[in-house]
């Protein structure tokens, strides 16, 4: 059980991408066929990767057993708690649409907030762009998350394209 609620350290970037993808497609078939009952699998998947990374995750499974291994391309390896941090914040998004929605019938707050992880998981699925890690960094930076927390990530750089 000890390793069921651990999350990779590294993480591959082109799994990280294609969960992002995933991700897109989901809410937009929240979004645009207002399939608002699927933000509850939305929430739960993104609970489950900041819990265990891709193990409890169908979606990290898909990604990390299927299409990964299929694609003709090499890993690319970045460090894993600024990828963590972006699944929670994705967590607290999706949980806060989920509970909007029903239990409080506030399906327009929902939906807003299904837009943001549209807007942050397209970033990271289409240009590479980890939203959730450039927060991670500027915490690092300003000290509020202890440089132990990530020894990788005390030399990535904010400007330009980072592992983080």
């Amino acid at each position: 059980m000890g390793r069921l609620f651990t999350f990779p350290n590294p993480v591959n970037e082109i799994s990280a991408r294609l969960v992002a993808g995933g991700v897109v497609l989901l809410t937009l078939v929240i979004l645009l066929f207002g399939q608002t009952w699927l933000i509850a699998p939305l929430a739960y998947g993104f609970v489950a990767r900041v819990l265990s990374g891709p193990t409890l995750s169908p979606l990290g499974q898909v990604v990390t057993r299927v299409l990964t291994p299929a694609l003709p391309v090499q890993s690319r390896m970045v460090p894993g708690p600024p990828k963590r941090f972006a699944q929670a914040i994705g967590a607290t998004l999706s949980v806060s649409a989920a509970i909007a929605h029903f239990a409080f019938g506030a399906t327009g707050l929902a939906l807003v907030l299904v837009g943001f992880i549209t807007v942050a998981a397209s970033l990271e699925s289409l240009v590479g762009f980890c939203l959730g890690c450039k927060v991670f960094a500027l915490l690092m930076r300003a000290g509020v998350i202890p440089p132990e927390v990530c020894e990788a990530c005390n030399n990535l750089s904010l400007s330009g394209r980072s592992s983080a």
